[in-house]
């Protein structure tokens, strides 16, 4: 059943139900703790830290169509946070998206999808904001979005035609208190939506919930593509185990099937690593019932075979100078120490294979590019996680016959390397 519905401004229930002398009672720490672990399960660390910022004091900028805006923050401090909303203004910013003095929040706030938020984890979520994060003494910074396009009260229209107006979860009383668990947290406040799902032309998710159309089929975000992660056995999660599902979520690590990196590789180094094997197992069960959404081609986990005729690739000569040899040439020395001279990976599966890899077997090669030219660097539960960039050490030419070279030997046979000219494209607008 779709959740899309008319908004509405009506304060939400929470507030009939939980008064601001709620806020003035002693510090329960339990609830706190409970908060902090919510705020855990809704990464609320990826936007509002900016890198080698104060925790959860905003500033960070997102690209949206029309301009740069910025994180706010979230903090306690009186003057520049939080610090003076009660648990009422605290659950209409969640929940509808309306800030304490009334403007409306840019839709990169996902609360779409947490107005699913039950009142006891609103309210926990607040006492954690309010007495468990340091006051940050930050303004918050407007956006570089030109007038007149900066003006908020389209936003409010946005609001009415895409946002629900229902508040909190009501759980299937067809599915299992397992899938139920899983629903609330995929759907509300684990918001997987928010990059899994594709836009329509409003920038509007076009869905919320299983059975909304194309949920969670898989969307572009900032040069890189979420995946598929409908229960579609050959290119969404359908295929994977349970047990797969949840060593991914925890580590980022499937070998065979799929390194985490990028946005996602964020999201379990600040969030999901953190949650109980029980959600992480109840997330799983439900993201295999979300109704399967196929693409065209073969899966994009049994891609590739092993590299062939090794034995020339280690002997090609320096001299050479052929795209062929080059491109071999880079293979073997940037990357076959850890991936394997045929992209078999290293035997302990620390260093994943290339081969049946999900990004080397799709025919979205942003996340290809992203990998090659940034690397991967972000915590895990065991340790450290780095793969080098290569971005300072090799041309456009030279990243361009590497990919080539890529997605000729592992990859979706109708997938496209990107040109030295796209690479180009992509490095200026970085910078």
């Amino acid at each position: 059943m779709t959740r899309f519905a008319k908004w509405s401004s009506v304060l939400p229930p929470l507030a009939l139900a939980v008064t601001t002398a709620h806020a003035q009672q002693p510090v329960d720490d339990a609830q706190v703790e409970k908060g902090a672990y919510l705020a855990k399960a809704g990464d609320c660390t990826a936007c509002h830290t900016a890198p080698e910022g104060e925790p959860f004091a905003g500033g960070l900028p997102m690209s949206t169509p029309v301009g740069t805006i910025y994180s706010t923050n979230i903090t306690p401090d009186k003057e520049t946070g939080i610090g003076r909303y009660t648990v009422e203004d605290f659950a209409n910013a969640l929940r509808n998206g309306e800030a304490k003095d009334g403007h409306q929040l840019y839709p990169a706030m996902p609360y779409p999808s947490f107005s699913t938020l039950t009142d006891e984890d609103v309210a926990a979520l607040y006492a954690y904001f309010q007495h468990g994060v340091e006051p940050v003494a930050q303004e918050n910074r407007d956006s570089d979005i030109p007038w007149p396009l900066n003006m908020r009260w389209p936003l409010n229209i946005w609001a009415w035609m895409f946002a629900p107006d229902e508040v909190g979860f009501t759980p299937d009383d067809s599915q299992s208190d397992e899938w139920n668990r899983g629903a609330y947290l995929v759907e509300g406040l684990g918001h997987c939506g928010t990059c899994h799902t594709p836009r329509g032309i409003a920038f509007q998710e076009k869905g919320y919930a299983a059975g909304d159309e194309d949920y969670l089929a898989g969307a572009e975000l900032d040069g890189w593509y979420a995946f598929n992660i409908t229960g579609d056995e050959d290119h969404g999660v359908g295929g994977w185990s349970d047990e797969q599902l949840v060593s991914y979520l925890e580590s980022g690590s499937v070998p065979g099937k799929a390194q985490a990196a990028g946005p996602m590789g964020e999201a379990i180094e600040h969030s999901l690593r953190f949650l109980t094997r029980d959600d992480l197992k109840a997330i799983a069960t439900y993201l295999k019932s979300v109704p399967a959404v196929s693409e065209p081609g073969p899966s994009r986990f049994e891609q590739g075979q092993p590299a062939d005729d090794v034995a020339r690739l280690r002997g090609v000569a320096l001299s050479e100078d052929t795209p062929q040899d080059q491109a071999a040439r880079l293979y073997l020395g940037a990357c076959a120490s850890c991936h394997g001279a045929s992209g078999q990976g290293s035997q302990d599966g620390h260093y994943p294979p290339l081969i049946n890899n999900s990004v080397m077997g799709s025919t979205h090669l942003g996340n290809l590019t992203q990998v090659v030219l940034h690397g991967i660097h972000r915590e895990t539960n065991e340790g450290e996680l780095l793969m080098p960039a290569l971005d300072q050490d090799i041309s456009n030419d030279e990243a361009a016959s590497l990919m080539a070279y890529l997605v000729e030997q592992f990859g979706h046979p109708d997938a496209q390397a990107p040109s030295a000219e796209r690479i180009a494209e992509w490095r200026e607008a970085e910078h």
